[in-house]
This record gives C-alpha cells, structure tokens and sequence, in this order.
C-alpha cells in the first residue's frame, strides 16, 4: 500500500512538472511574438472610427517578387494595368447583362496594416469581371506553373465565386470584351453557392483529332473546406503544376488535394480505346431472369386465397363501464358565433366540436365494436416458388468496338499557353478581398512572396484573436453541447487527483496487520519467567508444529505428572502466551527479519533452559525436543 502511494504521488508530481512546462513554453512563443510585432498605443482611439482597429501593428512593407515572376500584384498604389470589362453576358436578361459590378481597392475591415491594400468586389448581385496582362507570357514547356493569391471573404458568403481565369493567348485578345465565353487555359479558386463549397481547379485540354477544348475537372478534395469560407480570415489560395502531369492544390501553404492530370481528372484526358456498339442491340429471346416460377408447381387444395387478413376477436369482451350512448365528441359550450358571422353567406353556424369531457373516466364512448385479430388462416394469394432459371444467359451489354475518337495524349501539362490574368465573378454577397498575386515557376519565389503578405496578415490575426477562454465560450454558444464536454473534462482530473493524491487514512487493521507479534517462551513457574527472555520462533516451511505434534508434547507433560500453568500464574508470572494460531500469522508476517536469527536460535533457547537450574529434568527434555523440531 505504501509503494501505491508512492506511485500516485510520484505521478502527482509529474503532472505538476509537465503543466509547468506547457506554460513556460506557452510563455516564450508569446515573447516570440512579441519580437515580430510592435505595441500599438492602446490610449489613442478616434471617436470616428467605425471599426476595431488591431491592438497591435506590424511594419508592412510592399513585397518586391524575387526570381523568375510573369506577373505579380499587389494593389497597394492603383489598378494600374487592370482593365474592366465593357461587355455584356450572354443568354442573360437585359437588366442584369451588363458587367457593371464595382471594383474598389480599400484596407482590409478588420485585422488591417497601414499600407496594406487589395482589390475589393463590392457589389452585389451583379457581374464583375476585371483583367489585366501577364508581364510575359507563360509557354507550357519543361517549367512548373504557381499560382498564388489571398482571398477574404470579409462578410462570410452566401452565394458567389471568387476564382481566377488565366486566359489563353490570342492574338484578338481584347480586355474590354472580357467575359465568360473569354477562352482560358486555367480556372482555378474557391467557390460557393448554398451548402456546396467547391475549390476549382479545372484546365481546358485540346483534342489533338477535332482540335476542340474540354474542360477537366480536378476531383474534390476530401478536407472540409467550410471553414476557409466562414471565418472571415485572409486564406493563401496555391497551385502548382508540374511538367511531370501531377498537380498540387494548397490552401495557407498546406497540400488539401494533389493528384496526376492523366488519372485525377474528370472526365479523363484519354478517352477509352473501346467503347459499346450503339448499334447492338439486345435479342428478344434473350433471358435475363436468374430465377424463375416453378412450372411444376401446384398450389395445395387447402389453401384459401379468400380467407381475410383480419378477423374479429370473438374473446374480446366490452370493458366495464363502457359509455354506448355518449358520442366522443360534442359541441364546445363555451364556444359563441362571431359577431361578423353571416349566416345567409356562410350557413347556420355550429359550436366546433371537442372531445366528450365524460370520457375521460370512462374506457370508451360510442358503440362498442370488436378488435380485429391476424386470422391464423390466412395464407395470401398463392405463388408458385422460384427455382433457377436453365435458360438464364446473364445480364446483356452491347459489344465492344474499337473507338472511332481515340487517341492518347501522354502529357496533358502541356497547355495552351495564358497571356493574361482575370476574374469573372457573380455573387450575392459583397466586400470579397482580393490581394497579392503573383504567377511564377519555382516555389521557393512564391513562398517568399507569401511571407511579406500573407504571413503578416496571419501574425495580425493571430494577436487579435481572443483567448482560449473567449474561443471556448464562444464555441459553446454555437454548439450547447460543449458545455458537458467541458465540465467533464475539469471534473476529470480533479476527480482523480483526489482519488489518488489525497493521502489514505491508515485503518486500524494496517496497524495490526503490519505490527509484529513476539512469542512468549519460558517456564512454567515465576521465577523461570523472571529469567526467560522473548524470542521469535523463526520461520521456515518445516517449523510449524502440526496439531498431532502438539498433542504429543502435551500428553508428554501429562505423563510425567505435569500440568500447563494457569491463567492465574500466567499474570503473576507477566508472560503473555500466544496460541499457535496467533504465533503462525506473526511468523508469517515477520519472515524475513526472522531467518536472519535462525542459525543462533537454538543456543539461546538451550541457555534460557539452563538458566532454569531448578527446573524438573523431564521438562528440560521436552523442551530441548521443541527447540530440535523448530
């Protein structure tokens, strides 16, 4: 029990350290923190502002793209080089044709750094489109595409897009016609409507037979993408595309979907070298049905198709107290005709009904009727069993032919190439926040990029975001049921820290249990006693006197005309004797401490018995034979 106690509080301890531990390095990523941003005056606030203002500000500078770059934005001047669309969408009412959606370039509403701009949808409701020309055109060759860019859907969304186009080279390319038949290469970005949150990546691949486009379709990531939609946070959109026809899509630099452009794709790149002969056609002898009637089957002649599902208990019996004569419903009393009630334009008027208040207490009202029972002779219409049929050929499909359209295209990374960036976008909720593209070939460039944009955005974000307790709060309000996830998870550990840490009360049966028992050995008469010492028997398997032993060493004594000392002489003479039950569990309990003092055992018996001098011969005899058998 001891060690027990031991344990729990060496574990006690170790809980103490690790929590300690936790909130020392909760402590440093705080001053970690706090190196990369700046304490914002907490006493200036300007009773015009209509916004939370960050409760710290970072120093943001414009990002200046490094390496390779065929094109890169950062709206933080003008729109300089943006071209909006002066078109009009097709196959769309007049009154709502127009892209006439307005573009602003504005802070971000919450979370802002001085400085820091991006491209705002605005309007609702309406169609937006807005382009502007790479810096060099992107070839499809042996260089990997990135695309990168932030999106903020500041006032969460209903229903809206906010996905690119990277529009394909052509020499009648003209900004101003924009619109969404405008031929691209590349779509790719989040989008919404109702419940169906998608993350596009679709490309535009060339048939080499026909020399038409198809679109492909990226398959759908397997993460939840809700919450990139409703958080109302700057999110880092990526897409990488490799000469080697694999793809990678990543949202805040974390991979959500990768996969090949020859297999992830639908519909796929290649179509089949086979395909089904529209014009075979299924024979009309041809048998289908795995199983069919029994021919030989023939229905038994006690079976009766007629016989009811239902018949009438004929052992029901009308309950005590059954009301035959009152109706279960009856006119409200209380009920009065309304005073605009004409009766020539809406009838005679009647008090609506309620049920009868008379049949509460009683079992039923109205005429009785029997229930009705499942009749145990009832078998149903009769039907011959199924057997296998011999004449089934299976299921039937139509042959396979080569197919006419077939070809194979091994490296679908090759693209037309894009000359231009733009956004075609309709959505029912406004103040979408666009910032910091950039289109470039190697990774290391992008990831830069992203640091002097995005990264800040993010550590701006995470400083003002309330704390634990706040978050937690604010989780349960949406979701009740976290308040017993809650509870049980501080009534837990406090539950078993006082189980096991509080100490245990000692019980008056450890005391016994561990408090060793002495065994008396001396004579028989005072003086004897005066002179014998209290010895431990030692243990040992053979050391226990059996019963039958015990009654030989008693019979022994009587032979010589010896009698065991009374419990009177037991006083006088101070010695407390044990019976052989109580020295067994001493001996039991002490074994250890005892074998140590076996080997000297005997001879301070045998020197308790000399000092007994006067004690009778036949005594010492029996004694000695005792100390022999221990």
């Amino acid at each position: 029990i001891t060690r027990m106690h031991l344990q729990w509080d060496w574990l006690c301890l170790a809980v103490l350290i690790i929590s300690s531990v936790a909130a020392d390095m909760e402590n440093d990523e705080a001053l970690d923190a706090d190196v990369e941003v700046e304490d914002f005056d907490k006493q200036s606030q300007a009773a015009d502002v209509d916004r939370e203002k960050s409760s710290l500000e970072v120093v943001y500078q414009t990002p200046k793209p490094t390496g390779e770059v065929y094109f890169a934005e950062t709206f933080d001047e003008a729109l300089t080089g943006w071209v909006l669309s002066k078109t009009k969408k097709e196959d769309t009412d007049e009154d709502i044709s127009k892209y006439d959606g307005r573009w602003e370039v504005e802070e971000l509403k919450e979370n802002s750094m001085p400085g820091d701009r991006g491209l705002v949808l605005k309007s609702v409701a309406k169609h937006h489109a807005i382009s502007s020309m790479l810096t060099k055109a992107f070839e499809f060759d042996n260089k990997p595409l990135i695309v990168q860019y932030e999106v903020n859907f500041q006032e969460g969304i209903d229903c809206g897009g906010a996905y690119i186009k990277l529009l394909s080279s052509s020499d009648d390319l003209n900004l101003e016609d924009f619109f969404d038949k405008t031929p691209y290469t590349i779509m790719f970005g989040p989008d919404k409507c109702g419940e169906d949150y998608k993350l596009h990546f679709i490309f535009r691949h060339k048939n080499p037979k026909t020399g038409e486009y198809d679109e492909k379709h990226a398959k759908r990531p397997d993460v939840d993408l809700k919450k990139f939609y409703l958080d109302k946070k700057t999110h880092l959109y990526t897409l990488v595309l490799k000469p080697d026809d694999t793809f990678e899509i990543l949202i805040d630099q974390s991979v959500v979907s990768k996969g090949s452009l020859l297999e992830d794709v639908v519909p796929p790149v290649n179509p089949p070298k086979e395909i089904e002969d529209p014009s075979d056609k299924k024979p009309d002898d041809w048998d289908e049905r795995p199983k069919i009637p029994d021919p030989n089957a023939v229905k038994p002649d006690d079976w009766d198709e007629d016989e009811p599902s239902k018949i009438e208990d004929l052992d029901a019996v009308k309950p005590e107290g059954w009301l035959d004569d009152e109706p279960e419903y009856v006119p409200d009393p209380n009920a009065k005709k309304p005073k605009d009630w004409d009766e020539e334009m809406d009838g005679d008027w009647e008090a609506p009904q309620i049920p009868n208040p008379k049949c509460k207490a009683a079992p039923g009202c109205g005429r009785w009727v029997r229930p009705m029972k499942n009749n145990p002779k009832y078998k149903g219409k009769w039907k011959a069993p199924l057997i296998d049929n011999p004449n089934y050929q299976g299921i039937w499909s139509p042959r396979k032919i080569p197919n006419p359209d077939y070809f194979e295209d091994l490296h679908p990374f090759r693209m037309s190439p894009v000359s231009a960036i733009g956004l075609e976008l309709w959505s029912m909720t406004s103040d979408i926040y666009f910032d910091n593209f950039i289109i470039c070939s190697e990774k290391e460039v992008a990831d830069r990029w992203a640091a002097g944009g995005w990264g800040l955005k993010k550590l701006v974000a995470s400083a003002n975001e309330p704390g634990m307790f706040s978050q937690l709060v604010t989780a349960a309000e949406d979701h009740p049921w976290l308040w017993v996830l809650y509870i049980l998870t501080l009534a837990l550990p406090v539950g078993l820290g006082v189980l096991f840490c509080w100490p245990a009360k000692k019980t008056d049966e450890d005391i016994d249990f561990k408090k060793p028992k002495p065994i008396m050995k001396g004579g028989l008469n005072q003086e004897g006693a005066e002179q014998a010492s209290l010895r431990f028997l030692p243990p040992d398997d053979d050391s226990f006197l059996t019963e039958r032993e015990e009654m030989e060493d008693t019979s022994d004594i009587k032979k010589m005309g010896l009698e065991a000392p009374s419990s009177e002489e037991e006083g006088e003479g101070g010695e407390d004797i044990y019976d052989d039950e109580e020295n067994e569990v001493a001996e039991g309990s002490q074994e250890e401490g005892y074998k140590s003092n076996k080997s000297g055992s005997e001879d301070e018996m045998k020197e308790a018995d000399e000092s007994t001098g006067s004690g009778d011969g036949s005594l010492k005899s029996v004694r000695k034979r005792r100390v022999r058998k221990d």
